[in-house]
């Protein structure tokens, strides 16, 4: 058994060991042999000392090696397998080092992830997982703890392959037969078939499909009853979720083999079709002007300029109205790409109205200049999404925006209920569907004589990038100084942070130069807009695209949340999902034109 210091074939060095099993060692090593010692990981696989198994393992082991090698090549979400080599009747493989956490560190047991993140995760997965497949191979061993989120680009990675586990369970009977003394898999990941010593493609479906469940109700796979009479996983009482995923779902975990997705090829084809996406041609981006220095505006020092004042339009409703102007002089902050402050200066920023709705609870709402943006990432922003495309210029005419996020507090007065999974008064609602953000909108209108809606997406993009042109309206990257997001996934060159797992008060972070709170984070905000997977023919006067091109009834969400990675809080990143789904990520914020 090596130990720290250990050189092994005057090459490798272990540094420390990982961990331990029935199997064999992991450890971590340098390679001697290349510039710098780059880490690497070695397992010490230690099999049955007689000789009929040891030969017999030999030749699984070299085969194995064949098909990791292979698979190393085929795609970057697998590691690299560098080296395996025998000695003293002992194994080794020498594969690439992956620096990041395993899902166990997102799919947290009594937490929910919502439908949106379950459907990305679950393709993320199955992508990686059909590339295996096609290879006609089983990894056999599914599960949280198998699967690495690499924290340089946040693609999950397939580690720790079941069949190179079974080297060390081959026994060999009088008549030179061999057997398994144990089954490859996890219980709970495991079907029927599996853990009867029959694995197949479909038994990774099974896995992948429970590690679904498993994220969406918060339950560890043997906390799920099953159905006494046919053995089927009972849990869909205790999720939110689409009829459409629910299949999806249950197709993926039947319990008889037979009746699931046959691989992880059709099963991803079975995801993707819950959330269409087209290939887009790529079209030259529309140049831009050059960036403008990232501002951060750090909490207003308020003074009143007047009481009473009109606005053009004088159906304002002022008995509702506690109309007051503010002017605020507020620091301004530039941020380098490691989500370093560099600069600070002074900027005046116009606030414009506080709207009563009763029992000292305010609606405070910002003016927003009209003006044209370039909307869209361009091609070459990193971890963008294809539906991002083609950037092109939009005019958007002025409109007021709500300073933060609606509030429970602010629900609670128009509606009488707050439906929040995290309570706080002053944190934003969430559990709201898209109707309900609506009928919020229809009620407070009625109240106030005036027209409050969701925002339109341009609109939502052009006051979030408050005329910048970064990722984020901070700049190139962000930090959990700034964003209520899982700051365990930093962008570009920021540093790993804090991740809250839950809602924030608003307006506790800084805002952009428009004087807009939790643009990016804390909560996805709905939008009126049906989801199309490009931007090829949508308006470019600011309104809502209210049709779809393949009658695709997903709406649009955006702005990211504190479940969701660093990359989805761009200013660009889009999400979208059914008009009726709640989740405890997502909320929305008002806009109202005079």
């Amino acid at each position: 058994m090596p130990t720290t210091g250990t050189i092994l074939r005057n090459h490798y060095k272990i540094i420390k060991i990982l961990g331990s099993g029935g199997f064999g060692d992991t450890y971590l090593a340098q390679d001697l042999d290349l510039p710098n010692h780059p880490q690497c990981v070695v397992k010490h696989l230690k099999p049955n000392s007689d000789p009929k198994v040891l030969e017999i393992v030999r030749r699984l082991f070299d085969s194995e090696a064949q098909i990791l090698y292979r698979l190393g090549n085929d795609s970057d979400q697998i590691p690299r397998l560098f080296a395996h080599f025998e000695e003293q009747g002992e194994f080794y493989l020498v594969q690439e080092f992956i620096d990041g956490q395993d899902l166990s560190y997102e799919i947290i047991p009594g937490q929910k992830l919502t439908e949106i993140a379950v459907t990305k995760l679950l393709q993320e997965i199955l992508e990686i997982l059909a590339v295996v497949h096609k290879q006609n191979i089983i990894h056999r061993d599914i599960k949280p703890q198998n699967l690495m989120r690499r924290r340089q680009d946040g693609k999950i990675v397939l580690i720790d392959f079941g069949a190179v586990k079974e080297v060390n369970t081959m026994m060999v009977n009088s008549q030179g037969q061999t057997s398994f003394s144990v089954v490859i898999g996890s219980l709970g990941y495991m079907p029927t078939e599996q853990a009867g010593g029959r694995p197949k493609l479909s038994s990774d479906v099974y896995a992948v499909g429970m590690l679904g469940i498993q994220a969406i109700t918060g339950l560890q796979p043997n906390e799920l009853p099953k159905d006494p009479n046919d053995d089927e996983v009972i849990w869909r009482n205790r999720a939110n979720v689409t009829e459409k995923l629910a299949d999806v779902l249950n197709k993926m975990v039947s319990c008889y083999f037979r009746d699931r997705y046959p691989s992880a090829v059709e099963a991803l084809a079975a995801i993707k079709s819950l959330q269409p996406q087209q290939q887009v041609t790529p079209i030259v981006p529309t140049p831009q002007p050059p960036s403008t220095p990232t501002k951060i505006i750090t909490p207003w020092s308020r003074r009143k300029v007047i009481q009473t004042v009109g606005f053009a339009g004088a159906g304002l409703g002022l008995a509702i109205l506690v109309p007051r102007l503010w002017q605020s002089n507020s620091q301004v902050v530039t941020v380098d790409k490691t989500g370093k402050i560099v600069d600070r200066r002074n900027l005046e920023v116009k606030s414009s109205f506080v709207e009563n709705l009763g029992n000292g609870v305010s609606l405070e709402m910002v003016q927003i200049p009209g003006g044209t943006f370039t909307m869209g990432s361009p091609e070459s922003e990193k971890n963008r999404d294809s539906d991002e495309s083609p950037q092109r210029q939009v005019r958007v005419p002025g409109f007021f925006m709500g300073k933060y996020e609606i509030t429970q507090e602010q629900y609670q007065a128009i509606m009488g209920i707050n439906p929040s999974n995290f309570k706080g008064e002053k944190r934003p609602v969430e559990r709201v569907s898209w109707d309900d953000a609506v009928e919020f909108c229809e009620k407070l209108s009625q109240k106030t004589g005036k027209t409050y809606r969701l925002p339109s997406e341009a609109e939502w993009e052009y006051a979030c990038r408050a005329g910048t042109t970064t990722p984020f309206y901070f700049g190139e990257t962000i930090t959990p100084d700034l964003v209520n997001y899982n700051g365990n996934f930093p962008y570009g060159s920021a540093p790993k942070g804090e991740s809250r797992r839950e809602t924030t008060n608003v307006g506790i972070f800084p805002p952009n130069s428009f004087g807009l709170y939790d643009m990016c984070g804390n909560i996805w905000e709905w939008c009126q807009d049906v989801y199309n997977d490009s931007y090829q023919d949508a308006p470019r006067d600011g309104s809502a695209w209210l049709t779809s091109s393949d009658n695709d009834t997903r709406l649009l969400l955006r702005g990211g949340s504190w479940n969701n990675y660093s990359w989805d809080c761009r200013s660009a990143s889009r999400a979208n999902i059914t008009r009726e789904s709640r989740g405890n990520d997502v909320g929305f914020r008002l806009v109202m034109v005079a």
